[in-house]
């Protein structure tokens, strides 16, 4: 098992994040477009700094020099914010921590961090991105949360063959767990099944409200995934966010006047009876944008309308002191662990 860990930090993959900053998907924002989350500015009295290490539960000398890609959940005007943390941002070797701020004391962060570690074999190599929900448990009749992460691992010579999977062995799941409390996380395996994923799948994007609810749109849960999978766009359906089924549903087609490629849906946000998801893409120049575009909740594949401009919240968007906020750790300087918020300026 030790070899397996360690073996994350001599493999690198290309990730899409090194070089990017949070501007070139904020700026061009359509203000004419009213239906549109934004623009947005940068919230500085809710930085958050991490300035010590995680504890290492694999005992291979594991340390972080990054975090980004967090998501966020405001409980009872606090705000908990779940973050990856990285050897390097262009690594494998990740693991999942937790912050906590209050308005009285600012930032604390979680004693028991990681969160989220590799734990089985198919995330031995990382744990990554997390999305965090709050739902209703109807077994229960109590609001329950549910953190969807990415898993990475290896995969065999028999599994890249059995689901023809393209480029390379590095595998990628969408795995989750649940909580009572947001601190303490129980494993719930896979949620993707291979023959879906063809070994890669990216992005549990499932609507939510400003306060952190995942949405039912005609009395089910949708989970959109666009990246992996084939290259097909997927969408998941679930009653009780625990089981899901999966079918190929064409929900967001590029405009041939914005770009060439989707490359991963960041989040869907519901504000009334709008559902918006927020998307990166490349345009004509091959270079990384966002938009976000407009659906009604009556009819969530049906496309009525485009602005570009894009949050790329990975985590999702929440309302904090009645304004739209969303976090990010891209612009951090080289070596530093932060992670900046914005905030919607109308």
């Amino acid at each position: 098992m030790k070899l397996n860990y360690e073996k994350a930090f001599s493999q690198k993959i290309d990730e899409e994040i090194v070089g990017l900053t949070q501007g070139q998907f904020l700026a061009g924002h359509q203000i004419e477009k009213e239906w549109s989350i934004g623009p947005f500015e940068l919230n500085p009295q809710l930085t958050f700094s991490k300035t010590t290490q995680m504890a290492d539960p694999t005992n291979i000398g594991w340390t972080s020099s990054s975090i980004f890609n967090p998501s966020v959940l405001v409980e009872n005007e606090d705000i908990y914010l779940f973050f990856r943390a990285a050897v390097k941002k262009e690594s494998l070797g990740s693991r999942i921590g937790l912050a906590t701020y209050r308005k009285n004391s600012g930032w604390t962060i979680n004693e028991s961090n990681p969160t989220v570690f590799p734990t089985e074999l198919d995330e031995i190599l990382s744990v990554e991105d997390p999305k965090v929900y709050r739902f209703n448990d109807e077994s229960t009749g109590k609001s329950q949360y549910v953190l969807f992460y990415n898993g990475i691992w290896d995969a065999s010579e028999d599994d890249i063959k059995s689901y023809e999977k393209p480029n390379g062995s590095v595998a990628c799941n969408i795995k989750y767990a649940f909580s009572d409390d947001l601190i303490s996380w129980h494993k719930a395996g896979l949620v993707v099944p291979y023959e879906i994923s063809r070994l890669w799948a990216k992005g549990a994007v499932i609507p939510r409200d400003g306060a952190g609810n995942a949405v039912r749109i005609d009395g089910k849960y949708l989970m959109f995934i666009s990246e992996g999978c084939g290259n097909k766009q997927i969408v998941g359906s679930s009653l009780n966010m625990r089981d899901w089924t999966f079918a190929e549903v064409n929900y967001l087609p590029l405009p041939p006047e914005l770009g060439t490629h989707i490359y991963e849906v960041a989040c869907a946000i519901v504000d009334g009876e709008n559902l918006i998801l927020d998307f990166m893409y490349s345009d004509h120049a091959g270079i990384h944008t966002g938009a976000q575009v407009l659906y009604k909740l009556d009819n969530p594949y049906q496309v009525l309308d485009y602005a570009t401009g894009a949050t790329l919240s990975w985590g999702g968007m929440s309302k904090y002191q009645d304004k739209w906020i969303f976090a990010q750790g891209w612009d951090a300087a080289k070596g530093a662990e932060e992670i900046f918020f914005y905030e919607s300026k109308i």
